[in-house]
């Protein structure tokens, strides 16, 4: 294909510059031509006439280009979120604005990446001397960084026989970051987050942590932590309220190793993970404690080091909202020795990661029992729901018994192997996908209030 006709081809593809006729030019000259050809064989009219009548109506249909708006009175303005959410949709607004005295209508595409949503074409009409607005619905199902470049814009004249194209530069960046919705629903309302999907904040112990405020008695409330001098003042009763001490250090483990890729009901483990630890981020600096951050896989990826306030959520989003899944295995050792050395106050170690594959680790066993001297260790993973549903399921032949007996020996061997990390003080859980957050969030909050570290 010669580069003229790869031009040609791209620019029937809303690609590139030029004009284009229209499905009504090429329907009324196609009407036309039959017309013309058949009225010639009846009355016997030469070729050489029908080819000029021919080339007289395009001749003609030029003319309809003359009360078209230039280019130069087109002028475009996109309006893009920056940071759009994985998987939660946004509305983008495209303005065109004519200053030309002819109403127009168009057809444009924009440039967003192939993974985004694209519902294009888009049609519109821009009245003269006036601007109009054409709005469309997309999200974004990869996180990343992306540049929207171009638009790509294509008008028809006052009677619609030929349309003018032309590709438009109009830059934008934008970032696709971790879904939040967990972590906004428990900075709302961090109670009815946790009680909602099944857990609750831990009752902590009396007399430990810091009063936080006298508040109306409730149900369940400890009677012993009455406040009876603002119980007889107010005609209420009232008790006290306490929270852990503020300043704990935790340490957040993000696995990008393969085992992170393995695809979920919606998105992989890796997805799971980072919306989790992002809400336990937010939990933990909310309550003023020190959060830093490691992402590895055979290697070190990213390190955040330890600081607290809400701020300090924006830097961690920033620094980890595009870890990408590895192809190598984690390399636990490594990073638990890179651990080691620059985390030398007590922390919470909350290790996001695949149990199954952890468990196989023995040199890791060597470390985390070092690590245990002075840390606190909790790993969390996602229950396999495959190997669960065909452990639990009754079989109909000797195939599915056979399945179920096999299924229901990985879940022994599991089992066996976690005792014997948690016999050393290793603790380790796995939730369901849907309820990683909460059980993050729930085990954070447990140990905070009892005072672990």
């Amino acid at each position: 294909m010669t580069k003229s006709l790869k031009n040609l081809w791209a620019r029937f593809l809303f690609q590139g510059r030029g004009i284009l006729p229209t499905k009504r030019l090429l329907s009324a000259y196609l009407v036309f031509s039959l017309l013309v050809i058949l009225l010639g064989s009846l009355l016997e009219i030469t070729w050489s006439l029908i080819i000029t009548l021919n080339v007289g109506v395009i001749l003609v249909s030029l003319l309809d280009l003359i009360y078209s708006p230039k280019k130069s009175q087109l002028s475009f303005r996109r309006t893009i979120t920056t940071e759009l959410e994985r998987n939660l949709s946004y509305t983008v607004e495209i303005e065109v604005s004519n200053t030309s005295e002819f109403d127009l209508r168009f057809f444009l595409v924009d440039d967003i990446p192939q993974s985004f949503k694209r519902p294009f074409p888009l049609r519109g009409e821009a009245p003269r001397v006036s601007a109009s607005v054409v709005t469309y619905e997309t999200n974004a199902p990869v996180r990343g960084k992306y540049d929207i470049e171009r638009l790509y814009f294509r008008y028809t004249s006052r009677f619609g026989l030929w349309a003018k194209q032309q590709t438009i530069e109009l830059v934008d960046s934008v970032k696709v970051i971790p879904d939040l919705t967990e972590t906004k629903h428990y900075l709302g309302n961090a109670q009815r987050f946790l009680l909602y999907d099944g857990s609750k904040i831990r009752k902590q112990q009396r007399g430990v942590g810091d009063f936080a405020q006298i508040r109306n008695y409730a149900v369940g409330d400890d009677p012993r932590m009455i406040n009876w001098r603002q119980t007889a003042k107010l005609q209420e009763v009232m008790t006290n309220e306490y929270e852990p001490e503020h300043g704990k250090y935790v340490t957040i483990l993000i696995d990008c190793g393969r085992m992170m890729g393995s695809e979920l009901a919606i998105g992989n483990r890796l997805e799971k993970a980072l919306e989790a630890a992002l809400t336990v981020t937010a939990a933990a600096l909310q309550k003023g404690d020190y959060v830093s951050i490691v992402a590895f896989s055979k290697e070190v990826k990213v390190f955040i080091p330890p600081a607290k306030g809400m701020t300090h959520l924006q830097t961690i989003l920033q620094a980890v909202y595009n870890l990408k899944v590895d192809t190598a295995e984690s390399n636990y050792a490594a990073v638990l020795t890179y651990l080691e050395t620059m985390q030398k106050k007590r922390s919470l170690l909350l290790l996001f990661s695949d149990v199954r594959t952890f468990l196989h680790e023995e040199s890791a066993l060597v470390y985390l029992q070092r690590l245990r001297q002075r840390h606190v260790f909790l790993m969390i993973g996602i229950e396999d729901v495959a190997i669960l549903k065909k452990a639990n399921e009754v079989p109909v032949d000797v195939r599915s018994a056979m399945e179920k007996s096999i299924a229901q020996q990985q879940v022994l061997i599991k089992k066996k192997e976690k005792l014997k990390w948690e016999k050393q003080g290793l603790q380790m859980i796995e939730a369901r996908e849907d309820k990683l957050a909460v059980a993050a969030v729930s085990h954070y909050i447990d140990i905070m209030n009892r005072n672990l570290i």
